[in-house]
């Protein structure tokens, strides 16, 4: 019976971990099955994204206006009145863009009310060739669908209902800066809900940007009741620590307005790539969107938006069954005392029974940081081994592969393996022994927690049970397995999805993360574990998953047309000498690359300041044919003191048909910037750098530029005009990318770069 109990507490363990991430995101729609149309289609959402990702669509290509219009007329067939803002703006990061904002209003029921709801995605495609499929055409067909069905039921909000697809996210946020700064219902925003991804796949986790408190908004989310909640406090936490924003940052910083994220993360590598097609899209995230989208809806329609503010903070977490588990974070330091004196009672309680021998701690806690030493050394040195084994790596700039799951399998069967093979060979010391440090440990790492990371406050809740455990072991030598199981069941649920999401959300350099977490995670279900005789054979079987696993990501390491090379190459003509090179990105170049960059001798002099998301700077370079380019026209309108400060006003006119303006001026100071109408803030002026701004240019429009200078600065502006039309330009014949390669996002790319210089 010992024997059937084990196996049997074994695998509910193995399907209570199966079931808690397959249970992340809700099953998608049967394509087949026809939904009514009062209800939220996924086939129909899939159908908008399918139009709006034909094609890459950033700001200034024909396919960006196609995409406009068709949310305008989907709008407009909903029969809501559709309007447009458009404008200039450059946001925190001195990028310039013409935005078109999309906008629509339902006007609610209750005329004393002031306040509106806003639901927000946004229609570009980050340049130059994505499709935006999952960033962020699902966003815009989840609300358009969503909406779609609400005003089908005859629903009529009280509150407003503003839908807002805004422009230039990918550029600087600029469409979101231009309605908080600049349209009128600004004023009656009150609450958002942003639809955003950076992958293709996976759950969308809920996050809360507030400059206050969180409280209310958990309340409320809690009480509309979503179906599959996806959230916890300490992932805004680790948000909010990264340089990472979403347009819902700027209605936060620059409106204060609270506002819901909600982005899915996997399939990290389709982000901004030529991958992110709809075929990719996967259809349980786009469900897993409609279901925050239509339970808030329906909530928020109707509630008193003008009281969600508050000044305390809540800890939250979503948990099986109960959905979304939360409590405020001045409970942090209560429960992790409270139950620090109830560990320390039951520990006096053992050596006063003499069940607890200082010598069997001291050799109990051995098991446990040997395999913390094993598995974070090997957590630690694997990224750096996967780059030298397999060069192409680098060249993936989201720092996550395509067999990036394969990694993290790997990491975690090898942890449980070290576990479960160092633990047998303690396994003559009693458990309560071999418990007292791993919950000693946890204790401290709870503690570190709540004053660095307080979002953090819910790990305190999986010791709960092994502290229970360790009691129960304290009075029984052998504890009912499926009683240890249930105890087990906190630490499974609550800390399991963490050892994927950590590298998915943070790269594969963070594997280490994973693997201490696994080990972690295992020392909370040591009561359980213990019991099993067979750990040598378990530390075996682990050890084949992850043999397995990392033989499967060698087999698919290469590169083919399902998994693509990023591959980059430039041209840049200096127009003031009139030479030329080739440049790429390419940390390992491939055949294509080298066949215009043959040699890495070349040590590459331009390009280090390009704007780009990783600071990314040119890796190779090659002599090049020069052919005739029209450089822009740079004329000065303006020279003249004022006060004692030079003002200067400049108009830069493209000859060719151009993408984008990058202007540098290295080591000038700057007093004030104007860019066609739009001024610089004096911090973004004093962080610049060299990089002065960047325009990305819609119909070939010109750039004003009027800054103000100390008169005897020696003023040197570098100007680099690109289009992206390096693969279809005549005169230099660059042949089609392979099949099993597409362009590295992130970077300039695929780029006719003229450069010129001139003196003020």
């Amino acid at each position: 019976m010992k024997r059937i109990a084990a196996a049997a507490t074994l695998l509910l363990l193995i399907l209570a971990v199966i079931w808690r991430f397959q249970k992340l995101t809700p099953n998608p729609d049967d394509p087949s099955v026809q939904i009514p149309a009062e209800s939220f289609s996924n086939t129909r959402a899939f159908d908008h994204v399918r139009a709006m990702s034909v094609a890459p669509h950033y700001v200034g290509s024909r396919a960006h206006d196609s995409v406009r219009n068709y949310i305008i007329g989907e709008l407009k067939a909903m029969g809501l009145q559709v309007e447009t803002q458009e404008g200039y703006t450059a946001g925190d990061w001195g990028s310039l863009s013409k935005a078109v904002n999309i906008i629509a209003t339902i006007e609610g029921s209750d005329d004393s009310r002031e306040e509106a709801l806003v639901l927000m995605s946004h229609y570009d495609s980050q340049p130059h060739s994505s499709h935006g499929a999952g960033d962020a055409a699902s966003g815009v067909a989840v609300i358009l669908e969503g909406i779609r069905a609400y005003l089908a039921q005859g629903n009529i909000p009280e509150n407003d209902v503003i839908i807002l697809i805004t422009d230039a996210e990918e550029l600087g946020l600029n469409g979101a800066e231009l309605f908080v700064k600049k349209h009128e219902l600004r004023q009656k925003a009150a609450l958002v809900l942003n639809f955003e991804a950076r992958g293709s796949g996976g759950p969308g986790y809920m996050l809360i940007e507030t400059n206050g408190g969180n409280a209310k908004l958990i309340e409320s989310f809690s009480d509309a009741n979503p179906t599959h909640p996806v959230a916890n406090s300490l992932a805004y936490s680790i948000y909010k620590l990264l340089p990472n924003d979403t347009d819902l940052t700027v209605f936060r910083e620059d409106g204060n307005i609270d506002g819901f994220n909600f982005a899915f993360i996997d399939d990290h590598f389709d982000y901004h790539t030529a991958l992110d097609r709809v075929e990719r899209l996967d259809p349980a995230t786009l469900q897993h969107q409609a279901s925050y989208l239509m339970p808030l809806l329906y909530y928020f329609a109707q509630a008193d938006l003008g009281n969600l503010s508050s000044s305390g903070d809540h800890v939250y977490f979503d948990f099986p069954f109960y959905r979304l588990v939360f409590f405020p974070f001045s409970w942090i330091w209560p429960m992790i005392l409270g139950l620090f004196i109830v560990f320390l009672s039951v520990t006096i309680y053992g050596f006063s029974s003499n069940k607890l021998i200082l010598k069997d701690i001291g050799k109990g806690s051995l098991p446990l940081l040997i395999s913390l030493t094993v598995v974070g050394i090997t957590g630690y040195l694997l990224w750096p081994l996967l780059l030298w084994l397999y060069p192409g790596y680098r060249d993936m700039l989201h720092g996550f592969t395509y067999n990036g799951h394969d990694y993290i399998a790997f990491i975690a069967a090898f942890a449980l393996a070290i576990c479960f093979y160092t633990y047998a060979r303690f396994r003559k010391i009693p458990a309560p022994a071999l418990l007292f440090f791993p919950l000693l440990l946890w204790f401290a790492l709870c503690i570190i927690l709540a004053v660095y990371l307080p979002g953090a406050g819910f790990f305190v809740i999986p010791a709960l049970g092994t502290v229970a455990a360790y009691f129960i072991y304290l009075r029984q030598e052998k504890p009912s397995l499926f009683l240890m199981l249930f105890l087990a069941l906190p630490a499974i649920w609550i800390l399991g999805p963490f050892v994927k999401m950590f590298p998915i959300g943070l790269g594969l350099k963070i594997l280490v993360a994973s693997g201490i977490f696994t080990v972690l995670i295992f020392s909370l279900c040591l009561p359980l574990l213990l019991r099993y005789r067979w750990k040598k054979t378990l530390a075996f079987l682990f050890a084949i998953v992850a043999a397995f696993s990392f033989i499967s990501a060698h087999f698919d390491a290469a590169f083919t047309p399902e998994r693509p090379r990023p591959t980059s190459l430039v041209y840049l003509h200096d127009a003031d000498s009139n030479e030329s090179i080739w440049a790429t990105y390419n940390k390992e170049p491939d055949e294509w690359v080298k066949g215009f960059i043959p040699t890495k001798n070349n040590k590459p002099d331009e390009g280090q300041n390009f704007s780009s998301k990783y600071g990314s700077s040119f890796t190779f370079t090659a002599p090049a044919t020069s052919i005739s380019l029209m450089p822009p026209d740079i004329s000065i309108k303006k020279d003249t003191l004022i006060s004692g400060l030079r003002h200067l006003e400049l108009c830069v006119v493209p000859h060719r048909d151009v993408n984008r303006l990058e202007v540098l001026a290295p080591g000038l100071q700057i007093h004030s910037l104007r860019t066609n109408g739009v001024a610089y803030d004096e911090g973004y002026l004093h962080q610049r750098r060299e990089r002065l701004f960047t325009h990305f240019i819609t119909q070939n429009d010109y750039t004003t530029i009027e800054m103000v200078i100390d008169p005897e600065a020696e003023a040197e502006l570098i100007f680099y005009e690109s289009s992206y039309d390096l693969l279809r330009h005549e005169d230099l014949s660059v042949p089609e990318r392979p099949g099993n390669s597409i362009p590295m996002p992130f970077v300039l790319n695929d780029a006719i770069i003229v450069k010129k210089k001139i003196s003020l």
